[in-house]
C-alpha cells in the first residue's frame, strides 16, 4: 500500500487525485481486489487480514480527503491570482462619474432657497393622517384626497404623499419666523409617462407676524427662482385650488422647447405648468395653534423640473438606470 500512500502526497492535481481515488477505492480498485482475496483466506486469519485492510483504506482516505483540500486551496489561490484586477492601474477607459439628473436638479434648487436664508427640513417618510391629511385642512372624507392616491398601512399610518408633513411638524415644534424648505421622497400609487410611484418634491414655507407677509412676496422669490433654473423665461400665476393655501395659484414658465410659439409639448399655449403655491390657510394655522401669523407655501416636483431642464421625455426613464441615458448627463 505504500506506493498509495506516496500516489496521494504527491499528486499535483485535483484531477490526477481523482485518478488515485479510482484506482484505490473505486469498484474495481486496489482495495476492492483485497478484499476479494481475503475470500479465500483460511478462516482464521480472515479477522486479521480484514482489520489490517481496513486500517489501510481509513488512513488511506484521510490522506486523499487531506491532499484534496490541499489541492483545492491552491488552486482556488491560483485562480483568484490569474484574475486579480489591479484596481490602481491607470486605464484610459475610466470615464467620470455624474451625478443622477434629478439629484443634480434637486441640489440647484436646494442651493438657491439655501442661499436665501431658507432652512433645510427633512422628516419621516412613514406619516400619520394627521400630519399628511388633516392638519393640512384635508379632513377625512375631503374629495381633494382623491387628487393624491395613498399607499395606507395599518392604523392610520401611510408613506407620506408629499413632503407638506415637515412643515407640519416643523411649526408643531417651532415658533414663528420660519423660513424653510422640504426636500424628499414622496409617495403616490400612479404609473404613467408623467408619473412614478415613487418621485421627489421641495415644498416651502414661510411664516412670520400677521401683516408681514404677502403674495406679492412670494411672487417675487418664485420668479427669481424660475430665472434662475430656467434662464430667460416669462412667468405667469393662475389662479387654482389647494386645501391649505387660500388665495392659491398655478405657475407657468413660458415653454422651454418653443420659447412659448406653441409646441406638442406646451399643448400649443407656449406655456408649462412648474409649481404650486399660496397664501397658508388659516386653518392650517389652526391645527398647528399659530396666533396672529401670516405665510406662503409653494411646492414642486423635482423630476418635472428636471426633464423640462435636460428635455428628457418621459419621466419612467429617470429610474430605469439606463447606461446610455445617464451617460449623457456627465
Amino acid at each position: 500500500m505504500k506506493e498509495w500512500y506516496d500516489a496521494i502526497k504527491q499528486a499535483q492535481s485535483v484531477d490526477k487525485l481523482e485518478e488515485i481515488r479510482i484506482s484505490v477505492f473505486g469498484k474495481k480498485g486496489v482495495l476492492a481486489d483485497e478484499f476479494a482475496r481475503m475470500k479465500s483466506a483460511p478462516d482464521d486469519q480472515k479477522a486479521l487480514i480484514a482489520k489490517e485492510l481496513n486500517t489501510h483504506k481509513n488512513v488511506l482516505t484521510n490522506e486523499f480527503t487531506a491532499r484534496k483540500i490541499t489541492l483545492q486551496t491552491l488552486e482556488l489561490q491560483a485562480h483568484m491570482k490569474a484574475e486579480a484586477i489591479d484596481v490602481s492601474m491607470y486605464s484610459t477607459k475610466s470615464q467620470a462619474g455624474a451625478l443622477h439628473p434629478v439629484m443634480e436638479t434637486m441640489d440647484k434648487i436646494v442651493e438657491y432657497f439655501s442661499s436665501m436664508n431658507f432652512a433645510v427640513k427633512t422628516g419621516n417618510m412613514v406619516e400619520d393622517d394627521f400630519n399628511n391629511f388633516e392638519a393640512l385642512n384635508l379632513p377625512k372624507y375631503h374629495p381633494a384626497r382623491d387628487m393624491q392616491d395613498t399607499f395606507y398601512f395599518k392604523d392610520e399610518m401611510l408613506l407620506r404623499t408629499h413632503t407638506s408633513p415637515v412643515q407640519i411638524r416643523t411649526m408643531m415644534t417651532t415658533k414663528p419666523p420660519i423660513r424653510m424648505i422640504a426636500p424628499g421622497a414622496v409617495f403616490r400609487r400612479d404609473y404613467d409617462i408623467t408619473h412614478t410611484p415613487m418621485f421627489h418634491q421641495v415644498e416651502g414655507l414661510l411664516v412670520d407676524k400677521e401683516g408681514q407677509v404677502s403674495f406679492a412676496n412670494l411672487k417675487f422669490i418664485l420668479e427669481d427662482f424660475l430665472k434662475y433654473m430656467f434662464g430667460d423665461v416669462k412667468v405667469r400665476f393662475r389662479p387654482s385650488f389647494f386645501p391649505f393655501t387660500e388665495p392659491s395659484a398655478e405657475v407657468d414658465i413660458s415653454c422651454v422647447f418653443c420659447a412659448g410659439e406653441g409646441c406638442r409639448v406646451c399643448s400649443k399655449t407656449g406655456w408649462l405648468e412648474v409649481l404650486g403655491c399660496g397664501i397658508v390657510d388659516p386653518n392650517v394655522f389652526e391645527a398647528v395653534k399659530y396666533r396672529n401669523v401670516s405665510g406662503y407655501a409653494f411646492g414642486l416636483g423635482v423630476e418635472r423640473f428636471a426633464m423640462l431642464i435636460h428635455h428628457i421625455g418621459d419621466l419612467r426613464s429617470l429610474f430605469e438606470g439606463d447606461i446610455k441615458l445617464l451617460e449623457q448627463f456627465q
